[in-house]
């Protein structure tokens, strides 16, 4: 490490302080009562500034570079810009000690002997706190270690939470200021010694910055480089730049240098792996030699070794330590010795410190390197100022002379074999010699470096001018950009030194191996490309050796980049050679048609009298044109052929128009179809169609899935007309859906009934048109198909919790019951199945309700709805319980629907159930809550909810264990398929010997009855009026036959129907009666209302009753009936 003095200036008063401005460019001095700015880059004084009334003692730059700030024995901070400006002055109650700026958010801590006050931009007032000693120091640090130097003459070291690493270091002077570099790595000291010292950050001295006339108050770094600045008690300001030197040692591989100025790194070029060597005191020479590492310190030399011979291993233990100090300008190590050099002498000493020989130079040594050698007895190679260049032996005191020049030697080296020698001279000439013949084989300008290549012989590299010069044999030298010096040639790495890092450089050998080439040196350049080149050389070498027939280099480098393609052409020709084969021209023109150079190998095939061997090569090539100059007489099997092969080709370059027109004048009319089918060309397709004979089936039939594929079924069905296969034409006819056609075609062939009407029927289904699927099934003679589709799809809807879907499927899989029950072998299953889908379909209808209640955030149903589904649900289901039907949800929406309405005791009841199921976790909690809070409800149901039996006028119970039947007539409920309230209907039924149709006509007679009276009556008087009721007038039921017959024996256990006979028929109204007109084989059900003006609507479709509102409502809102989803414009029942 060396200091040089930049520049430095005196001013008239002790430097208190300084401060860089970030960017470097100006200093900031504390100077007497002034601050004085200077540029530093050559000391120049731009302004002093003035401010403060007493001495400076402080000052601080802010990170962002826009103010700085000075603090003063007149108690007072002064904030300037960077334009040298005052824009604040605030004050302390004692003389300011310190200011620092906060990097990150550039607040101002200023501090003096009593108190210390905060600043920041943003601010108005400056925040102080009382401090309750002397504040001397106050500094932003970006490092993780604190450094203290105090007046016991101590340097310490802390980590941020105050505990201490190391031990003291002792200085033996007082310092005054300390400072680190700007990445942390070194150290700055000054004080009462008069001089400011470097430190590593660990405090091992490494050397004097510069000495000073008097004590050194302040001293800093500028920001980012390696200049310091210095500032004395007696005013001078010192600038200097620090300068530290390489110290390292190469030894092939292996490249050993300095780092943080006390420790050695060693790294292998190749692996790039590293070890650290810590040393603890400053280094000053490294020389490193096979598996040995010299490191030489301020007093004492250490020899290390490698732990094995294993030339990856990077471990090294300590072998050997010479405590003694040595002043020397070079190092050399070597097997057993280290070598001194110092000026003109050499030394030789054993690792134990004794000087075994000495050899004294005629001048100045300028370059010595360890050429290998048994152990004990290495050669060196020495070179000299006056130009002499010397081989020594450890073991010899004798110096040999290889030659002397006229010119100081800068660098050497020597060949792989030893037989030249390059030297750099001092006017950066590369000259290279024969060692034998003392010759000058050649000499190259423009050099600083020389290394040959251990691996090629001439071959030599030399860095100079910012090129790197490549140089084999005596061939022109190849140039490329390189920075740095070369030290070593391996194969195709370069070792490159560029400033302060070794790096190997990988260098394609390309140009020496094309020079090698152009003289048609095959084997020479293939000892080059294997020392490194692109895969592009190697295959230009291998095509140049192939060409030149050298088939021993082509086929090794083919291997290289394993081309197995041109590999087996070289084993053909080498088995043809074997043979006895002898014509270059034929083995040439094999090596020009791999190559693509087709003319000239035509040209060869045609001199060595093989034209089909060129007429095989333009047919695979695809160059028609020119394969036709090679045909024969006009062979017409090489002519199909010909064009066949023209008609591929035209294929894969996707001109299918020229390939189909080809193939078809060939007679490949496959290929052709298949061309024109693939790009959807119907018009070529119907031309060959038309064309081709019938017996040609396979065609045709091509033909024909082209046409169905292209959706063109007519001329599909003309094709399978064309040759007979009508089973295909039945199934086109399905596939397209042109049931028509194949009807029409089952009609004339019945044998392909099945192949028409089961896909036929199973397309309906899928349509939902399930009647006539069903029909189609019979039709086909599969009479279960219809039924059993529909089964499935109910249960789908089922499982996926679809309830309102399911129920319409469970209506239309009991109106396909009813259907089929037309046979009379089948009736009475088929009804026993009408009457369960029946059932099933209206408890999924109401259920769905329920479900959407229970799963939905929102309910779209009314609370007195919701009570009537569930207490519907829960009556009907007495036995099993169907799949998808949650018991649960059904007792749990009766339950909250009602209390909700005030029906307490139900709602008890409901909660009671439930507790004895399992319920899921989300309506636990509910369930519990509501359970206790229905206890202080009283025991009762409200009366507005009791239903009532329209027949004998019995209020009804809300848990009634009989189901939805009166308790006391038996006589069941009907209910409103929307709102499910009790209808007031009577189902009654017809005398014996009274059809349907005689019941229908007697009911339309509707008799003549004894005009209702208007019972109210209007009196008018002078002087008011009055409406009175006459309750002397009979009622309306006094008069009506079927009330009379709504009668019953009370307490009966069974059912009494209502039955009525021809004068009761006669008499009703055919507004008040509504019919449920099922088709055979089941009879037509009839009902009375009770409540004529109360108007009840029922679908002709499923015979499912509403009050007419609620449908009218629904109708709207589904365009359909709700039940059975007959639209409102279908005109049939």
């Amino acid at each position: 490490m060396r200091a040089v003095l930049t520049w430095r200036d005196k001013a008239e008063q002790c430097v208190y302080d300084l401060a860089f401005k970030p960017d470097g460019t100006q200093l900031i001095l504390a100077a007497g009562n002034r601050l004085l700015v200077y540029d530093t880059s050559d000391g120049t004084l731009l302004q002093p500034l003035k401010g403060h009334k007493d001495t400076v003692y402080c000052v601080a730059y802010a990170k962002d570079g826009k103010r700085f700030a000075s603090g003063s024995a007149d108690k007072s901070v002064i904030i300037w810009t960077s334009k040298l400006e005052g824009i604040l002055k605030y004050t302390h109650n004692d003389s300011i000690q310190c200011v620092s700026y906060n990097p990150v958010t550039h607040q101002l801590a200023s501090c003096s002997s009593s108190d210390f006050g905060l600043w920041s931009p943003e601010q108005k007032s400056v925040s102080k706190h009382k401090s309750s000693s002397k504040i001397t120091c106050c500094r932003e640090e970006h490092n993780d270690i604190l450094a203290v130097a105090d007046w016991g003459q101590k340097l310490s070291f802390y980590q941020l939470s105050g505990k201490q690493i190391g031990k003291d270091r002792s200085l033996n002077f007082d310092p005054c200021c300390l400072s680190y570099f700007t990445k942390g790595e070194y150290i700055l000291l000054g004080g009462s010694d008069k001089q400011v010292s470097l430190f590593t950050k660990d405090g091992v001295r490494l050397g004097t910055v510069g000495e000073q006339n008097s004590w050194v108050w302040t001293c800093k770094v500028k920001p980012d480089s390696n200049y310091v600045v210095v500032g004395c008690q007696d005013g001078t300001i010192s600038f200097y730049q620090l300068i530290f030197s390489t110290v390292h040692g190469l030894y092939k591989d292996r490249y050993a240098y300095r780092d943080s100025m006390t420790d050695v790194i060693v790294q292998h070029l190749i692996t790039e792996q590293k070890v650290r060597i810590k040393c603890k005191e400053l280094v000053k020479k490294i020389a490193i030699y096979k598996n040995r590492l010299a490191v030489q310190l301020p007093e004492k030399i250490l020899i290390h070794e490698l732990y094995s011979d294993d030339s990856l291993d990077m471990r090294y233990r300590m072998k050997e330590k010479i405590v003694r100090k040595f002043e020397c300008n070079l190092l050399v190590v070597c097997a057993d010795h280290i070598i001194l050099c110092q000026e003109k002498r050499l030394q030789c000493l054993s690792f134990s410190g004794v000087k075994e020989r000495e050899w004294q130079m005629e001048s100045l040594i300028r370059y010595i390197k360890v050429i290998g050698g048994p152990p004990g007895r290495e050669g060196l190679l020495v070179g000299l100022k006056n130009g002499q260049i010397l081989k020594i032996f450890v073991d010899s005191l004798f110096a040999i002379v290889l030659l002397k020049q006229a010119t100081a030697v800068r660098c050497l080296d020597m060949s792989a074999s030893r037989n030249k020698l390059a030297v750099v001279d001092e006017n950066d000439t590369c000259l290279v010699y024969d060692i034998h013949t003392k010759e000058l084989l050649f000499q190259e300008p423009n050099a600083n470096s020389v290394a040959w290549n251990t691996q090629c012989e001439d071959m030599l590299c030399f860095s100079g001018g910012g090129y790197l010069n490549i140089k084999a044999s005596t061939f022109p030298v190849h140039q490329q950009k390189l920075q740095g010096f070369v030290v070593g040639y391996n194969g195709s790495r370069i070792f490159c030194l560029h400033a302060f890092s070794m790096s190997a450089v990988e260098v394609p050998q390309s140009a020496p191996m094309y020079q090698y080439l152009d003289r048609k040196m095959f084997r020479e350049a293939y000892q080059i490309a294997c020392l490194g080149v692109t895969d592009t050389d190697w295959r230009e070498l291998a095509m140049e050796a192939l060409e030149g027939l050298e088939f021993e280099t082509a086929k090794k480098a083919f291997t290289r980049v394993q081309d197995l393609r041109y590999l087996e052409l070289i084993n053909s020709i080498e088995e043809r050679k074997k043979r006895g084969e002898t014509n270059n021209d034929l083995f040439l023109a094999d090596v020009f048609s791999y190559q693509g150079k087709f003319h000239e190998a035509a040209r060869l095939y045609k001199r060595s009298g093989h034209e089909n061997l060129a007429l095989d090569m333009y047919t695979d090539l695809r160059m028609f044109e020119y394969a036709k100059d090679f045909l024969g007489s006009g062979d017409p099997k090489e002519t199909k052929m010909l064009i066949t092969k023209q008609a591929d080709w035209a294929r894969n370059i996707n001109e299918p128009k020229a390939a189909v027109e080809m193939y078809i004048s060939a007679g490949e009319h496959g290929k052709a179809i298949e061309i024109s089918g693939d790009h959807g060309w119907v018009d070529t397709l119907i031309d060959i169609a038309r064309k081709l004979d019938k017996a040609e089936r396979e065609p045709l039939l091509m033909c024909a899935h082209y046409f169905k594929k292209l959706d063109n079924p007519g001329y599909a069905a003309e094709t399978y007309l064309k040759i007979g296969d009508l089973k295909s034409l039945v199934h086109l006819h399905v596939d397209t859906q042109r049931w028509d056609e194949a009807f029409a075609l089952g009609e004339k062939h019945p044998e392909f009934k099945d192949d028409i009407y089961v896909p036929y029927a199973q397309w309906l289904a899928e349509n939902d048109r399930f009647e006539e699927a069903q029909k189609a099934f019979h039709k086909a003679g599969r009479q279960g198909e219809a039924v059993r589709v529909l089964e499935q799809l109910t249960h789908n809807a089922v499982v996926e919790s679809r309830f309102n879907d399911a129920a319409y499927y469970y209506w239309m899989l009991s109106m396909q019951c009813l259907d089929i029950a037309q046979d009379p072998a089948q009736k009475d299953v088929m009804l026993s199945k009408f009457h369960h889908f029946q059932h099933l379909a209206e408890l999924y209808h109401g259920y769905h309700a329920i479900q959407r209640y229970t799963e939905e955030p929102f309910s779209f149903h009314l609370p007195e709805t919701l009570f009537n589904i569930s207490r519907f649900l829960l009556h009907s289901l007495t036995k099993d319980t169907p799949l998808g039907i949650s018991k649960v949800n059904t007792l749990f929406t009766l339950a909250k629907q009602s209390k909700a309405l005030g029906a307490y005791k139900l709602a008890r009841h409901a909660y009671d159930k439930l507790q004895g199921l399992q319920t899921p976790a989300r309506f636990q909690k509910s369930i519990e809550l509501g359970s206790l809070t229905i206890r202080s409800k009283p025991f009762q149901d409200s009366e507005e909810l009791v239903p009532l039996c329209y027949r004998c006028s019995t209020n009804n119970p809300l848990l009634n264990n009989l189901g939805n039947v009166c308790i006391n007539c038996r006589q069941p409920f009907v209910f409103s398929a929307s709102s499910y309230e009790v209808l007031h209907l009577v189902e009654f039924y017809l005398e014996e010997g009274i059809t349907d149709e005689e019941a229908v006509s007697l009911i339309d007679l509707e008799a003549p009855r004894h005009k209702r009276e208007n019972k109210w009556q209007e009196i008018t008087s002078n002087t008011s009026q009055t409406l009175r009721l006459d309750e002397t007038l009979d009622s309306m039921g006094d008069d009506d036959p079927f009330t009379a017959k709504l009668s019953f024996e009370q307490g009966g256990l069974e059912f009494v129907p209502v039955v009525v006979n021809r004068s009761v028929l006669r008499s009703m109204s055919r507004r008040d009666v509504l019919i449920k007109r099922w088709p055979p084989p089941l009879r037509w059900q009839y009902f009375r209302s009770l409540l004529p003006d109360a108007s009840i609507t029922m679908c002709p479709s499923c015979f499912q009753m509403f009050h007419s509102e609620d449908y009218e409502l629904l109708v709207l809102q589904h365009t359909c009936c709700p039940y059975c989803r007959r639209r409102i414009d279908d005109p049939s029942p």
